[in-house]
């Protein structure tokens, strides 16, 4: 039949997931960083998705669809609220793309940083959550690091994530290539610079892989350096 339907444009998702949480018939769901309409079934048309998107992403279109199943689109909505993985990296408010305006320090001393001051310029700073459009990577010097490093370097923040766009992950723990991701931030926008953090450890040799394998892939040639971090919290290379 004929009717009203969301149409959603990808070249404009951010990957919010502010949509996701205002559809509350579950018809909508992030797939690759993008929103995606699960089922024409499950979408009433009424749109309230749309004034949510501060991306301008979604429209309301008239054409052959599905009917709409209101049943099975309430069951699904149910099943989305009580999914906690699928709630965590579809739809949660923590998705949400935003960018923290820092004081800019003079210089590269640390002590140009107010103590316990944080350098973190955008969120979500979680690899398999960012979107690789965001636009805080235009023109950007990213900062990749192995969640560990953090913890285990007292002066991350000052000396390492400062001007920086942060991605953070472990390569031994998250079941997804990197180097996928890295490969769409790269290709999608102009990057001035690659800094990677790692520990010591062996399996932290994936990031570094990764971001390797994008680089080939994007075909660009941009600076990038390695530095790793020893378990004790001390600098041993870079």
């Amino acid at each position: 039949m004929i009717r009203k339907i969301v149409n959603i444009d990808e070249n404009k998702c951010t990957g919010c997931g502010i949509c996701i949480d205002a559809c509350k018939e579950g018809a909508l769901k992030l797939v690759d960083g993008k929103a995606k309409l699960q089922s024409e079934s499950y979408c009433d048309g009424l749109g309230n998705c749309l004034p949510e998107c501060p991306a301008g992403a979604i429209t309301i279109e008239e054409r052959e669809a599905l009917d709409f199943d209101e049943s099975v689109a309430k069951k699904q909505f149910e099943n989305e609220k009580e999914t906690v993985h699928e709630t965590l990296a579809c739809g949660c408010p923590g998705t949400q793309v935003k960018v923290m305006q820092r004081k800019t320090a003079l210089g590269n001393q640390s002590s140009n940083i107010q103590p316990f001051e944080s350098q973190l310029r955008q969120w979500p700073c979680q690899i398999r959550l960012v979107p690789a459009s965001a636009p805080y990577f235009d023109n950007a010097n990213i900062l990749v690091a192995a969640d560990c490093t953090a913890y285990a370097y007292a002066n991350f923040h000052s000396d390492f994530m400062r001007n920086k766009i942060t991605l953070i992950g472990c390569p031994k723990l998250d079941d997804v290539d990197y180097s996928e991701k890295f490969a769409q931030i790269l290709k999608s926008h102009i990057i001035k610079s690659i800094t990677i953090v790692r520990m010591e450890v062996p399996c932290c040799g994936g990031i570094v892989n990764a971001v390797k394998q994008a680089l080939l892939s994007s075909g660009k040639m941009i600076p990038w350096q390695v530095v790793t971090i020893s378990t004790d919290g001390t600098i041993i290379e870079g």
